[in-house]
């Protein structure tokens, strides 16, 4: 996952300018000065936010010069020096507090993140987001996320059509909302169907939902489930449809990560790395000034 600059520079403009308000009241007092300054980890984590300071300090010293020590999605330790950065003395001020708050914020996801993928490492399934994110913050926090070794879901409602509670009750039921979105969706658009019991689960990979949202079944619920649906897959295909079925389970404690991994599903769903995490220490020293 990549982050256009098209998207990330009015992000980073309006972030500052929150920050500076009329401007940094200290700035005079390093009116043409330079600056250098290394960032450290204070704790042992998973290193994501690193791309954004170049294009943020940039945006206060275009001839700020910043050398990463550590890629986003490496692990590292406390104590590590993760990059150098170089510039007018004022803009390294000015930009300090928005790009750690940013990287702080960002590797505390990919940290947890990376802690319950661990969890089903061998297991073949993946772990993704959810569409619970920070407002304004989304793009990044499901980076963070793949930093972590994540997979992420929907970006938005435009990305897939996952028919939940709310919309099978209000349409008629699971074939007739599956039917209305095939007809007015992109063809590649995928139909993803909310279940929280083994009839709306059946119903809904006979209607052609692309996946299945199991949300809240025990691991031992599952396990019986899953061929069940996998040959339900398997009779569609034998009647001209598509065979090809995802699984997802949500509602997932992450003390059960590997009991679930091992039901025979495809993807475990969970905003816990984003909702939950505590945010990783990082600081900013910095050297004495030059002339």
């Amino acid at each position: 996952m990549t982050l256009p600059a098209a998207l990330i520079e009015p992000l980073l403009r309006a972030w500052l300018a929150e920050d500076l308000g009329r401007g940094d009241l200290t700035a005079p007092a390093l009116a043409g000065r330079r600056g250098r300054g290394a960032w450290f980890a204070k704790g042992d984590g998973v290193f994501c936010g690193g791309v954004l300071v170049e294009p943020l300090f940039r945006l206060l010293d275009p001839a700020v010069a910043v050398r990463l020590l550590v890629a986003d999605g490496e692990t590292v330790l406390a104590g590590q020096r993760l990059l150098h950065l170089e510039g007018q003395a004022a803009a390294l001020v000015a930009g300090e507090r928005t790009a750690l708050n940013l990287a702080m914020r960002l590797s505390g996801i990919a940290t947890a993140t990376a802690a319950l993928v661990a969890e089903l490492a061998g297991t073949g399934v993946r772990l993704a987001d959810t569409r619970k994110t920070t407002p304004g913050l989304r793009l990044l926090e499901k980076y963070a996320v793949r930093c972590g070794g994540g997979v992420n879901h929907r970006l938005g409602l435009d990305d897939a059509a996952m028919l939940k509670e709310n919309h099978l009750a209000w349409s008629g039921g699971i074939g007739p909302a599956i039917a209305a979105v095939r007809a007015s969706a992109p063809w590649p658009a995928r139909v993803i169907v909310e279940a929280e019991t083994e009839a709306e689960a059946k119903a809904a990979v006979r209607a052609g939902a692309d996946a299945v949202l199991l949300d809240e079944f025990s691991p031992e619920a599952l396990e019986a489930l899953v061929p069940r649906l996998r040959a339900l897959a398997a009779e569609r295909m034998g009647a001209g449809g598509t065979g090809s079925l995802v699984l997802e389970a949500s509602g997932v404690r992450p003390e059960q990560l590997r009991a679930y991994g091992a039901t025979g599903i495809d993807l475990i769903s969970t905003s816990a790395p984003i909702t939950r995490s505590a945010w990783l220490d990082l600081s900013m020293r910095f050297e004495p000034v030059l002339i």
